[in-house]
């Protein structure tokens, strides 16, 4: 089988002339105009959430916990043994080196910004019972481990492994319409279907990126608040874009294997310093508590959960409206940005070892990070007399800012959190250039270098016209926008991937655990029976010698 990374438009004219280039770029041209000239543009924004979330909140619920069990499905079925790639090829990145990349495009920002102010949103007004007492601190990160464990990596496993399996054991471009290659046919991956969903793929990722780099650039407003006064405003959030976005484009020119790759690990090394400060100096032993209470009550109730909507409450419905199925939209939104770069990162592993991967780590981390951040956060709420609570009211950006003024040295940790949001937003900003190069040069693994600057600016674009429309709320609306149409897409991934690889093992091309185990008894019968035959011959031949004398 041959190596695909030589696929795809290789200059920028062949690039210009591709439809799916063509159409995206007008599209999102016109989104950036739209929002720019429409004077009530946040009002139709805030109208759209407030319908989506209604209407079809109950299929985001159902479509995000059928990607859990898929992905435990290929995890414990035979079909976990395909590897993603050639029969004995090795992993393209070191493990380490892997996990910081797919960590850093997948959870990066969000967790910055939603670390203290999640939980304590939660611990003020839970899904159910009573606001501020000991029993929501465990209710407030039980269901933050729910938003940011199985369920989110779960959905990117999913997109990832199709493309993986498409492109390096099938041999196709790494483009989102090779994942429906059982029902397109190789003939038509770049015809009218085939670009359509590749120009659904593009859309979307601007959309889910453009919200966790807004949510980025709130936060470091807030920083600059709380450390030297700025108005975290209009101005300061476009001076923000501007800058970081001007960042991201520089590192994108350097690729995968330097930017990207350098940036993640010691982004991942920061903020994993950060939260080992915060772990020690901060209520340790209150932490690992929560950290094991609220693991158990994630994992006892995570089917409740999952299906938490109510029928006859409306007020639940509303919080899994705010909440759950936000979350929910953002993580398929960002799907084909996130999963497309895990595609691209994880050549060489076997289905088992990369959703094991994808699935555990991550959500183990985000947990970790959570307890530390969420729990000192809610410990000095309820018992350290820190009100957080009105700091996140205020502005939910002003959360994570607000703990970290209360601890030694505060100025120099709010300083590191901010660098650690920046740099989490230019690896962001980075690969989802490099996604939807691929998307728009059909499936080219390293687009030309103007086409990354070019969709670099766009997401900057798109991040400034939601800001500018109405904030935190225009940013939820566009993971609707992106994300309700990518889960439908997601849905025919799923039966083409299952049915691809069940064909492959019916076809033998790949011996499963259990056809190996016959083979290995096979050899060692051979074996004995070449040993008995040895010394049945040996017999046979001292016989016939004691006779003959």
């Amino acid at each position: 089988m041959d190596n695909n990374y030589g696929k795809g438009l290789k200059t920028t004219g062949e690039v210009l002339k591709n439809p799916v280039f063509i159409t995206s770029f007008i599209l999102a041209v016109a989104f950036v105009l739209v929002g720019t000239l429409l004077p009530d543009f946040g009002t139709y924004m805030d109208n759209a959430f407030a319908w989506m979330t209604s209407t079809l909140g109950w299929g985001f619920i159902l479509g995000a916990t059928f990607f859990v069990i898929v992905t435990i499905y290929l995890i414990f079925s035979p079909l976990g043994e395909i590897k993603l790639g050639e029969d004995g090829e090795k992993p393209e990145y070191s493990t380490l080196s892997w996990f910081s990349m797919l960590f850093s495009a997948g959870m990066g920002i969000g967790l910055l910004f939603w670390g203290v102010s999640e939980p304590i949103n939660h611990y003020s007004s839970p899904p159910s019972g009573e606001g501020e007492v000991a029993e929501a601190i465990h209710t407030a990160l039980q269901y933050s481990f729910f938003h940011w464990g199985f369920h989110p990596w779960a959905v990117y496993a999913v997109v990832a492994c199709a493309l993986a399996y498409f492109s390096y054991r099938k041999n196709l471009p790494m483009l989102l319409s090779s994942t429906l290659e059982p029902i397109l046919g190789r003939d038509n991956l770049n015809g009218f279907w085939g670009n359509t969903v590749n120009i659904i793929g593009v859309l979307a990722t601007l959309l889910g990126i453009s919200t966790s780099l807004g949510l980025g650039v709130m936060q470091i407003g807030g920083g600059l608040e709380t450390l030297f006064g700025l108005p975290n405003n209009n101005a300061t959030w476009v001076g923000i874009v501007i800058v970081v976005t001007i960042l991201a484009i520089l590192s994108t020119t350097t690729g995968i294997d330097k930017g990207i790759k350098w940036l993640s690990q010691i982004n991942l090394s920061v903020a994993g310093l950060l939260m080992l400060i915060i772990f020690i100096i901060g209520p340790t032993l209150f932490i690992m508590n929560a950290f094991t209470h609220s693991t158990g009550s994630y994992l006892q109730n995570l089917i409740f959960m999952s299906f938490g909507m109510d029928a006859t409450d409306g007020s639940r419905n509303a919080w899994y409206e705010s909440w759950t199925i936000f979350y929910w939209a953002w993580w398929i939104a960002w799907s084909p940005f996130v999963g497309s770069f895990i595609a691209r990162v994880s050549r060489g592993r076997t289905i088992r070892s990369f959703a094991i991967g994808v699935l555990l780590v991550p959500t183990g981390l985000s947990m970790f990070w959570l307890s530390v951040f969420g729990g000192a956060a809610l410990y000095n709420q309820h018992f350290g007399g820190m009100n957080i609570l009105d700091a996140v009211m205020q502005d939910e950006a002003q959360g994570f800012f607000a703990l970290l003024s209360n601890f030694p040295l505060s100025g120099l940790l709010i300083s590191v959190a901010m660098v650690s949001v920046a740099v989490f937003f230019v690896t962001s900003s980075d690969s989802g250039t490099y996604v939807i190069g691929m998307l728009t040069s059909k499936g080219n693994p390293n687009p030309p270098i103007a086409i990354r600057i070019t969709w670099g600016s766009i997401e900057g674009l798109f991040a400034i016209v939601l800001l500018l429309a109405g904030g935190l709320s225009s940013l939820q609306t566009a993971s609707f926008l992106g994300g309700f149409p990518f889960m439908l897409i997601m849905f025919l991934m799923v039966y083409c991937l299952i049915k691809a690889l069940r064909k492959e093992l019916r076809e033998g091309s790949l011996p499963t655990e259990r056809q190996r185990i016959f083979a290995a008894l096979e050899d060692l019968q051979r074996e004995r029976k070449i040993d008995e035959d040895v010394f049945t011959d040996e017999a046979n031949n001292e016989a016939n010698n004691d006779t003959s004398k």
